[in-house]
């Protein structure tokens, strides 16, 4: 089935008739980010999310809410495809927060988008729900950074035993002053069935931390927002900080409506 494009575009407010160049793909890849937020509530509430386009149309485009990695890169690529880009759906292990010698399964799912004209695809991920996501594609070249203002994201190669090159996205972190691992990920295509399944374990297995607590981000042009369980952070461009806890599930659903832009159906109640 084919999107509707015109009512994607104009959900992360980029309307018009666009064409596969690399200027509209840097453009509809941060008006999404900056348009529909990231969130987890469907497992918290114990469902998986449907990954059909009809339902994530009817999820992420017109139903004021928003989604994780698989349902935003799924309507993502769908509205790629459209416009005519060439998409490759890959998955990786996210490295954020990883111990040393810890491997992840992978888990987390990006594409590669081919430009016309263009001599390397680009690494194109509307999906990670971090403050170091990418707000624009970046070409898979290692070391070139890309200045994705406020963001600074570069690919570099990492070790590796299989047959295929290991890439790693990085990002840079100002009050630190170093580069902080985020994925890592080869080139090997993905296809729909695979992320069902995926979807479905880090769903509903008890032991997934987004079947458990409350992820929710959203990318404004000056800040970065995001919920934690209770924990509200808002973080400015120049990397400054201000938490709140909220006081309760009822401050949780005002600050889903006033601040994300997310809204339940009414009497929809979070766990305590």
């Amino acid at each position: 089935m084919s999107i509707d494009l015109h009512a994607y575009l104009a959900r992360i407010g980029r309307p018009g008739e666009p064409r596969p160049t690399l200027d509209v793909l840097r453009s509809v890849h941060r008006a999404h980010m900056e348009g529909i937020p990231f969130e987890n509530l469907d497992p918290v509430l114990g469902s998986a999310p449907s990954l059909a386009l009809p339902d994530l149309e009817a999820k992420l485009v017109h139903g004021e809410r928003g989604g994780y990695c698989y349902e935003h890169n799924t309507l993502l690529a769908a509205a790629l495809t459209a416009i005519g880009f060439r998409v490759t759906l890959l998955t990786a292990r996210v490295l954020v927060g990883a111990k040393p010698g810890e491997i992840r399964p992978r888990t987390h799912m990006l594409m590669l988008t081919e430009v016309p004209g263009e001599p390397v695809p680009y690494v194109t991920d509307v999906g990670f729900g971090s403050i170091g996501a990418l707000l624009e594609p970046i070409p898979l070249t290692a070391g070139v950074e890309l200045h994705d203002a406020p963001r600074r994201h570069r690919l570099v190669r990492g070790p590796h035993e299989g047959p295929l090159e290991l890439w790693k996205l990085q990002t840079y972190l100002v009050a630190q002053g170093e580069w902080e691992d985020q994925y890592s990920f080869t080139v090997e295509p993905f296809q729909a069935p695979d992320y069902e399944v995926i979807n479905w374990h880090i769903a509903t297995n008890p032991r997934s931390p987004f079947a458990r607590v409350v992820y929710v981000q959203r990318t404004a042009a000056d800040a970065h927002l995001a919920l934690t369980g209770r924990r509200f952070t808002e973080t400015a461009v120049d990397g400054s900080r201000a938490e709140r806890d909220l006081a309760d599930a009822d401050e949780v659903l005002k600050v889903l409506r006033d601040d994300f832009g997310i809204r339940l159906p009414e009497g929809t109640r979070l766990p305590e």
